[in-house]
């Protein structure tokens, strides 16, 4: 039997990608190697956000023409989509395959016949860019893409207990800095219907915990008008409403949603249902009214406090995270400083930190006063330590508390004993001493924050039917 391997780099999105890939193989009779250097066919799902992301990719296929020169290489992803030639001229590619035809990988994969992925869409391959005519290569226009891969993907350091599920895809912003909406195209969704299947599912296999995700989450639904029974397009808050009515799942995560999209009704249903995880994930990219008029975001820093306000408001305890850019073209020391007194402000829990990193054929990457790479990583590292500062106290609140949380896997076993991963409703590591089952919801007692870890023990058993009540 023929086997593949799938390596995901990038996004949670890319992830999800990954695992509809997979099913793909799994449903045309191929089985999923353990390891890279055993697998017939290797896709390497890339990502194209910065310009290390891309290296990364690169130097993947070197790796795997090294350690298993017999495999065919198919590349696809967000880097596929923006620069296919380039990809198609690296040694060890055997195909490249754009976001426009991921829907149809395993079959181009598998040499299927053309009518297979021509005629059922409007795609057509475009061999005018391969080498030669001997790697063919798959990209269209993927603003003519309409179709969404879905399937769960696991997070492999938390040993499948956590499942994601992208449920939106596309980007209808033009952020100046960034290059997703030509690599993915428009925004689209899955259909709630389908999205209820896929959860119950998950609940059917007894996993406790599903995240839903999506490149720009928020926009869910907008694109259904007139292809559900709603009168008017659905919202992200009816999707999550459907979901508490219509599936058992104990505990939903909601991922990255951007301010212009928390709106007070979702706030306030994340706030009063003890079934949807205490985790707000909000996009900032910079304090600086100036710095965000030149990225071509939709909100000013006073609308952003307003809703990091209320959301702290509504959930005393939650999570709340935030992207952050520095080094953005022509930013001064007066506006990164704007950005650190905002964060510091600001009651967030942790952040992550991106150096800008220019992409081609955005307008960011031609701006002029282009910030030194020395400048823009020195204020990175300013904003990471100030996150460091904010986590720290922020799990210290919750030394001698007991915390719910979700057991992952075993972390580490030495002559201490055992310890066990937990993750806590609003998105806190714990460490657990001893050996516990994983995917199971908890209730531990916070001892004491160790190597920036709150360490705990088992304090009683969580009552599932008590949240189902």
């Amino acid at each position: 039997m023929s086997s593949f391997y799938v390596e995901n780099f990038g996004c949670r999105a890319a992830q999800a990608d990954g695992a509809a890939i997979e099913r793909q193989f799994q449903e045309l009779g191929l089985q999923r190697a353990g390891t890279v250097g055993t697998a017939k066919f290797v896709v390497l799902n890339t990502c194209a956000v910065t310009a290390s992301a891309e290296q990364d990719a690169r130097a993947a296929i070197r790796r795997i023409r090294r350690d298993n020169p017999g495999c065919e290489v198919i590349v696809t992803g967000c880097y596929a989509q923006r620069a296919p030639g380039e990809l198609a001229s690296l040694p060890g590619v055997s195909t490249v395959v754009g976001n426009s035809h991921k829907h149809n990988l395993a079959q181009i994969a598998l040499r299927a016949k053309s009518e297979t992925y021509g005629s059922r869409d409007s795609f057509v391959p475009l061999s005018s860019i391969n080498r030669g005519g001997r790697e063919p290569v798959f990209v269209s226009d993927i603003f003519a893409h309409t179709e969404l891969l879905a399937a769960p993907v696991f997070d492999a350091s938390n040993d499948r207990t956590r499942p994601i599920l992208k449920v939106q895809d596309g980007c209808n912003n033009r952020c100046s800095f960034c290059i997703i909406p030509s690599v993915r195209g428009r925004s689209r969704s899955l259909m709630m219907d389908e999205v209820l299947v896929e959860v119950n599912q998950l609940v059917a296999a007894g996993y406790r915990e599903v995240v839903i995700s999506g490149i720009n989450l928020g926009r869910w639904g907008l694109d259904l008008s007139g292809k559900s029974a709603c009168p008017r397009p659905p919202k992200l808050e009816d999707l999550v409403c459907a979901i508490l009515d219509q599936t058992s799942l104990e505990k939903l995560r909601i991922s990255s949603v951007e301010p212009m999209d928390w709106s007070d009704s979702l706030i306030r249903l994340m706030a009063e249902s003890p079934r949807i995880a205490k985790h707000a994930h909000v996009p900032m990219q910079s304090g600086s009214d100036t710095v965000l008029r030149r990225m071509h975001r939709k909100y000013r820093p006073w609308h952003y406090r307003e809703k990091i306000e209320r959301i702290r408001q509504a959930m005393p305890c939650a999570a709340i995270g935030a992207d952050v850019m520095a080094g953005f073209p022509g930013e001064t020391e007066f506006e990164f400083e704007e950005t650190r007194r905002m964060i510091e402000a600001l009651p967030f829990t942790y952040l992550h930190v991106f150096t800008f990193s220019a992409r081609p054929g955005t307008p960011a990457a031609t701006m002029p006063n282009q910030t030194p790479v020395r400048v823009a990583r020195e204020r990175s590292h300013i904003l990471r330590e100030l996150a460091a500062e904010k986590k720290l106290a922020f799990m210290r609140l919750f030394v001698g508390d007991t915390i719910e949380a979700i057991t992952l896997k075993v972390a580490s076993e030495n002559s201490d004993g055992a310890w066990t991963e937990a993750l806590t409703d609003n998105y806190l590591k714990l460490r657990l001493r001893g050996r516990h089952e994983t995917n199971r919801w908890m209730s531990f007692r916070v001892q004491a924050i160790e190597d920036g870890h709150m360490t705990g023990h088992l304090s009683a058993a969580k009552d599932p039917s008590r949240e189902a009540a």
